[in-house]
């Protein structure tokens, strides 16, 4: 059979147990006709499943994540990836951590099994592709040569179109028993946190800076849902997308420290965040990176604009209202 140019198979760290990927996410809001706009707006390839709709990106059949319609924007649960071999290997795992498996929530069927976290957030771990990258996803900032017009009309600048879901940030009631908890019973690896503020986390298998990060609240939530672009054009470009279609509110550009991508955050209409993220850092996966606990002023961003005064609020916390 002849090989296919560029193909990058699965990468793997034999011997060791751990999800290879963030496979998948659902989440309730209140108004699913403003979903589909906004992340439609943001460049995902929406699509109506029956009572949710399912996000995409453009050529990509995996699913990201579906949204469906309920009273308040909540987190519903999280899907992570493991390889077909090792199912049974984890379900034993995960008891043997004293977690108790549950059902799964009425009407899905699981090549897998389900349960709860610390803060009592629905989890699954299921057979599956590893979506996570296998290397560090190209990155093109490219240069025009002298005598060359490298900006197109602004009439002509293409829709920015993300590749693939890079991140979730979570709130947690505890980033300290996030972190035990996620590391011990799902296998990932701590890649650098903020003292009790915050943890970012990545795979064992290889796999982007962080591919689920906590941050402290008084009740559990989602913050962000980050989608990586080729470029920092792409991250500028996904901003201007945005604010032409009346999406304006939100933060960048900038760049992190903790990951070092670029980024660009639009506030959806429930208070949480989209992010175009590009060039974060890569945890290949037969490396062991070097976790560091940093202050607060060394762990937030690099350089961009002051972030709004509402960044960091749970808008999932029965102590912000409604959202």
């Amino acid at each position: 059979m002849t090989a296919i140019r560029g193909f990058v198979g699965a990468s793997r760290r034999e011997g060791v147990l751990g999800v290879h990927s963030m496979d998948s996410f659902r989440m309730n809001v209140p108004d699913l006709g403003l979903a589909r706009d906004f992340y439609s707006a943001f460049g995902l390839d929406v699509r109506e499943e029956g009572n949710a709709i399912g996000l995409y990106t453009v050529g990509n059949l995996h699913r990201w994540g579906s949204i469906t319609e309920g009273a308040r924007k909540k987190l519903s649960f999280l899907s992570f990836g493991v390889f077909d071999d090792e199912v049974g290997v984890f379900r034993k795992h995960v008891e043997q951590q004293g977690v108790q498996l549950i059902d799964p929530p009425t009407g899905f069927q699981s090549n897998g099994f389900w349960f709860r976290d610390h803060d009592g957030n629905l989890v699954e771990l299921r057979a599956a592709e590893k979506t996570s990258p296998n290397q560090k996803s190209e990155v093109i900032n490219a240069s025009a040569p002298a005598n060359t017009a490298a900006a197109p009309l602004r009439s002509q600048a293409e829709r920015v179109l993300p590749r693939r879901l890079a991140h979730i940030l979570a709130f947690t009631r505890d980033v300290a028993k996030a972190v035990t908890f996620y590391c011990s019973v799902l296998g990932l690896r701590l890649s650098d946190r903020s003292g009790d503020g915050i943890a970012f986390l990545h795979g064992i298998h290889g796999s982007d800076h962080h591919l689920i990060a906590f941050a402290k609240s008084d009740a559990p939530g989602m913050h962000h849902l980050s989608w990586d672009v080729g470029s920092i054009n792409h991250v500028g470009l996904g901003a201007m997308q945005m604010a032409n279609k009346g999406f304006t509110d939100g933060w960048g550009l900038g760049r992190h420290v903790l990951g070092s991508n670029y980024f660009h955050y639009v506030r959806d209409p429930w208070g949480s965040y989209a992010e175009y993220s590009s060039d974060i850092d890569f945890v290949s996966a037969d490396h062991d990176w070097q976790s560091g606990d940093h202050e607060d002023r060394n762990a937030f961003y690099l350089w961009g604009p002051k972030p709004p005064d509402d960044f960091t609020i749970n808008y999932e916390s029965d102590h912000t209202g409604p959202a």
